[in-house]
Parts: structure tokens; sequence; C-alpha cells
């Protein structure tokens, strides 16, 4: 893919997040990995009005070398590239119910979206939550890369969603199962809940190679 169509792709997708209510503001921000670099949203940019030539550019080594300023939270993007191979894209997200997840007590902090459909499994497989830092703080990047690469998604506590995979749409469509599953678990609060079991998750696994 040329620069100038991931360009061009990000602000459609970007839009389309920000359209239907996943990004409210100037909040969330999104990469993708170029031949020579990373694009990302700058910082304080609305996710539904981004111009593709102001889309900040950085070089492999995280230097500054085009566009916008870049967001403050580049830490945690680039802790996914380095620590995830093959990773071409990352969403972070303010998105409403895994926002809201992010700042229940009882949220687990090892599986965050529980296995309540096939599709969280197969998309996003298991999300971790990660303790509070400050937006922009490097400690979340450090945080990232302390998991190794094992996890595609994390829950920032009291931030939101943050979920990597090998391109932007399917980077775009894990963030939104992790959002609609997470409304799942909000409404389904309180109520006995039938969770897919480890053999059925198994299976998604050998199957479909999901990443639980």
């Amino acid at each position: 893919m040329t620069e100038s169509r991931a360009r061009e792709d990000l602000t459609r997708f970007a839009k389309s997040l920000f359209d239907r209510g996943y990004s409210v503001g100037s909040s969330g921000n999104i990469s993708v990995a170029v031949e020579d670099g990373i694009l990302i949203t700058p910082t304080n940019s609305c996710l539904g009005f981004l111009d593709p030539a102001r889309i900040a550019k950085l070089d492999r080594t995280g230097r500054h070398v085009g566009g916008d300023k870049p967001s403050k939270e580049i830490f945690l993007h680039q802790a996914f590239y380095d620590t995830r191979p093959g990773t071409g894209a990352v969403v972070h997200l303010h998105s409403t119910y895994a926002t809201a997840l992010s700042c229940l007590a009882d949220t687990d902090p090892e599986d965050a979206i529980p296995p309540l459909t096939p599709y969280v499994v197969m998309r996003v497989g298991r999300v971790k939550l990660l303790p509070y830092v400050r937006p922009g703080d490097p400690r979340m990047g450090e945080m990232i890369r302390a998991l190794n690469g094992s996890h595609a998604a994390v829950l920032l506590a009291n931030h939101g969603p943050a979920v990597s995979a090998g391109d932007l749409a399917t980077a775009v469509f894990a963030a939104e199962e992790l959002e609609e599953t997470a409304k799942l678990v909000t409404l389904l609060r309180d109520r006995p809940t039938r969770h897919l079991d480890e053999a059925q998750v198994q299976e998604l696994v050998r199957v479909f190679g999901a990443g639980r």
C-alpha cells in the first residue's frame, strides 16, 4: 500500500468511527505502518475531520519527520509495533462501553472482555486491563512492552481500549467488536450469563487462529 493510500484509508476509517460515536471531540488516535515509518493522527485532532496531508509521520526510530505534531499517545502505538511482529495498525478509542468497563472496580484485569461471543474471541482475543497512568505518559508504552506481544488488545484503566492488528481494517473491526462486547457485558451485568467454555474457545483458536 502506498503512503498516499494509507493516509486516505486512515482518514476514511477515522471519520467512520467518529460518525458512529466510537470517538468524540478530539479523543482517540489511530496509526498505520508504512514502508519507512508510521502514520499517526495528530495530537488534539478530531477523528471526524482529519486532513490526510497533515497526518503526522514518524520514521522507524520514532522521530517526527512530517505532518502535524503526533498524538501524545505515540508510546502505546510504538510498543505494539515493536513487540507484535506483523502489526500494521493500532486503534485507541475512548468508546463508551469499553471505557466504562475500564472504570469498574470488579473488571477482571487478566480477562477484561469475557468470551460472550465467538467473534470477540476471533477478532480481539484475551484483553488485559492495564493500571492507570495519565494520557501521554511513556509508562503506558512500557506496560504494553512488558506483555511481550502476548495481547493484541488492552484496556487502559479509566481511559479506554487500544487494539492492534495486521492492517487498518482489521484493527478497526476488532476495536468495534471489543466495544460491542463491552456493551453486552454492561447490559448483562448481574444477570445469569452463559460464556463460551474453554473447549469452545480452543476450537475457535484452532479453526480461526484466534488470539485468546
